[in-house]
């Protein structure tokens, strides 16, 4: 099993990344792969430690075809660091429910923004799969961040 670590340089200010995170209106924007979209009503998110957030990524080939995703904080630091335990459902090659550790880094470039996701465990080939999915997910988030 291994840890999954992306990168990604953004630019946008570290405040409006981290926001794109935790506002709820925002992370329903972007969130997840191109082909899945967050109905804005399944998100919940609560930045706190013991806080949670929660919200159904849905592909919009087949909305029977969805991924219901909770977790609960542990560390939060505005405009810095995120980190919970992630409860995730309906992973390809998965069965039922799925426990991940998530560790979301936001660290100031001069004005840009880079960000390091650190997740799992993942076997290699959801790994490459969910890298993926951030990918796809930052192309939507760079549209966001533009428009903000």
């Amino acid at each position: 099993m291994n840890e999954l670590v992306v990168t990604r340089l953004f630019d946008a200010p570290v405040a409006l990344v981290y926001r794109a995170f935790v506002d709820a209106d925002q992370l329903a924007q972007w969130f997840g792969p191109v082909g899945y979209s967050v109905p804005r009503d399944s998100v919940e998110v609560d930045a706190r430690p013991g806080g949670a957030y929660r919200f159904t990524m849905v592909s919009d080939a087949d909305p029977a075809e969805s991924s219901p995703i909770s977790a609960t904080f542990t560390e939060v630091e505005e405009n810095r660091l995120l980190v919970g335990v992630e409860k995730v459902t309906g992973l390809p090659g998965t069965e039922g429910e799925v426990t991940l550790t998530m560790r979301v880094e936001f660290h100031d470039e001069g004005g840009k923004t880079r960000l390091v996701i650190r997740q799992g465990p993942f076997t290699p080939e959801l790994a490459e799969m969910t890298r993926q999915g951030w990918e796809s997910s930052f192309t939507k988030l760079d549209r966001a961040l533009a428009a903000a």
